[in-house]
């Protein structure tokens, strides 16, 4: 199963529209996770149009963007595996272990806030922040996430500058 991970759009202020890049790389999409501060539920609408939606609130998320449902954690199986969803990871040091506490069973934990892309693996859990797409911050692009998802595990994870 082909899934993009995205975070942190900011609509309006960043994303006014889905930017070309991204939207063709959603155009393989299976399945689109979406890590927070969606900011309003247009863009999640404008995700739907290319595949189903998960959703967890970030900080920046109104009510209106709770309703989708987005909740402020999110686990769920892709293809047999198991995934953990939540926008802010804390800070970076101690990351691993943190979430390692917090989803036990979680083979892929995907988060999101800082805006900085973020693929690492410690026992066997995979973490990734797929970064912003269009609120790059301090990032020299862009970026979104693409794995391949199958059997009960990630068989491919990129990082794709978008911008």
């Amino acid at each position: 199963m082909r899934v993009v991970a995205l975070s942190d759009t900011h609509a309006p202020r960043f994303w006014k529209a889905c930017p070309p890049a991204v939207a063709h790389e959603l155009s393989a999409a299976e399945l689109i996770l979406h890590a927070g501060d969606v900011c309003t539920p247009a863009v999640l609408e404008q995700l739907s149009g290319f595949a189903p939606v998960r959703v967890v609130r970030g900080n920046n998320d109104g009510p209106d963007v709770a309703r989708w449902p987005a909740p402020e954690v999110l686990e769920f199986d892709i293809e047999g595996l198991s995934v953990a969803m939540i926008h802010d990871s804390g800070p970076r040091t101690g990351r691993e272990l943190r979430l390692r506490r917090r989803f036990p069973l979680a083979r892929l934990v995907v988060f999101g806030h800082s805006h900085i892309p973020w693929d690492s693996e410690l026992a066997g859990q995979r973490l990734l922040n797929p970064g912003s797409p269009t609120d790059k911050r301090r990032q020299p692009h862009g970026t979104i996430a693409v794995l391949d998802v199958g059997d009960g595990r990630i068989q491919r994870c990129q990082i794709v500058p978008v911008s």
